[in-house]
């Protein structure tokens, strides 16, 4: 049998109105009674029954995360800091794959699991602003990913064009002129493709470079082997540029292989700067340069904000927050043999 907040109000003499003044980190407890209490509970390996704690205050004790893509190491890496940030507040994480569909986003959005769940933390792909105006469910939720929109929800998002053009600029300062873009998309325009594309087009002309559309290649994913065709594709069309920024890491390592399958060398030939910082490009045969988003923050402002909401805390509506990031610099732009990899910071979070 478990050990009860009556067993720990007898070892620490106290009632059971003060243990659980403790246990649930009311303020209004002294310092020495806290501490007595707090003896009494890691001398018995007293532990609370956060789900009873949730119910009283009608709460299942579970939030949601729903992403597009399990395959994408930056989705998996997210998820395990959205539960770690989690755990910090006695929540459960239930994860769900969207596939980065339409009607799967709409359908968790809506609510379809609103049973089972206390919140959302939603990354959409492909939900408009017009489908998050018509959300009926009242549970609350927080959007993920760089994808703009103008709705009442809080939205945690790095600045794609201010990242993307730090990583331009990153090139352009090594010498490099024709810089391609891999990873662009047709259609709406507030996808983070595009606001990487802007900031790849606004670094390029504001030194006094023209961007070359002819280096912009269209892909229709965002895995490594679109990057390996996109990167084939340039090269096919003698367009061979002297630099490359990826939309994401995974078509960066993608262009990487097709480079040297074609006895081209990185950095010597072709320069080359994605965007996630997965851990996979840290450990490749040549190390990938690449914006690192702070996971992290991005996780702990979400579940935070989440948190508040269903405190019912007041909260301006709504939030903007933008996590940092870091420009890190590695093998695939600076060789290994002149400089050591360093890393340049974004705005803070």
């Amino acid at each position: 049998m478990g050990v009860s907040l009556k067993d720990v109000a007898q070892r620490a003499g106290v009632s059971i109105k003060t243990v659980s003044n403790v246990v649930n980190n009311y303020q209004h407890v002294t310092p020495k009674m806290r501490a007595k209490v707090q003896q009494a509970i890691d001398e018995l390996g007293y532990r609370p029954n956060l789900t009873a704690r949730h119910l009283r205050k009608g709460r299942t004790g579970i939030i949601a995360l729903a992403v597009p893509e399990f395959g994408n190491p930056y989705f998996a890496e997210l998820a395990g800091e959205v539960v770690d940030a989690a755990a910090r507040h006695d929540y459960t994480v239930l994860v769900d794959h969207t596939a980065g569909q339409r009607e799967k986003e709409l359908l968790v959005c809506q609510g379809f699991r609103s049973h089972v769940i206390d919140g959302l933390i939603l990354s959409p792909i492909h939900l408009e602003t017009e489908d998050l105006m018509a959300r009926t469910e009242t549970a609350p939720l927080v959007l993920l990913g760089e994808r703009e929109y103008e709705a009442p929800y809080d939205h945690i998002a790095i600045d794609n064009v201010a990242a993307a053009r730090e990583a331009v600029a990153h090139l352009i300062a090594l010498g490099h002129r024709r810089i391609a873009f891999l990873g662009s998309r047709t259609g709406q325009e507030r996808q983070p493709a595009h606001l990487r594309l802007r900031g790849w087009r606004e670094e390029l002309a504001a030194s006094g470079i023209a961007p070359d559309e002819s280096l912009v290649v269209v892909t229709d994913g965002y895995g490594r082997e679109d990057g390996a065709a996109a990167m084939a594709s340039l090269l096919d069309r003698g367009e061979r540029p002297d630099a490359v920024f990826a939309y994401n890491d995974m078509i960066a390592i993608g262009a990487m292989r097709t480079i040297t399958e074609r006895g081209l060398t990185i950095p010597g030939d072709i320069a080359v700067v994605g965007f996630d910082d997965i851990e996979e490009s840290r450990y490749g045969a040549t190390t990938l340069t690449t914006i690192a988003p702070d996971k992290a923050a991005i996780a702990r402002l979400a579940v935070d904000s989440l948190v508040e909401r269903l405190a019912g805390t007041p909260v301006a509506e709504p939030r903007r927050p933008r996590p940092g990031y870091r420009l890190v610099v590695r093998e695939s732009t600076t060789p290994r043999a002149s400089t050591k990899p360093r890393e340049a910071s974004g705005p803070p979070s």
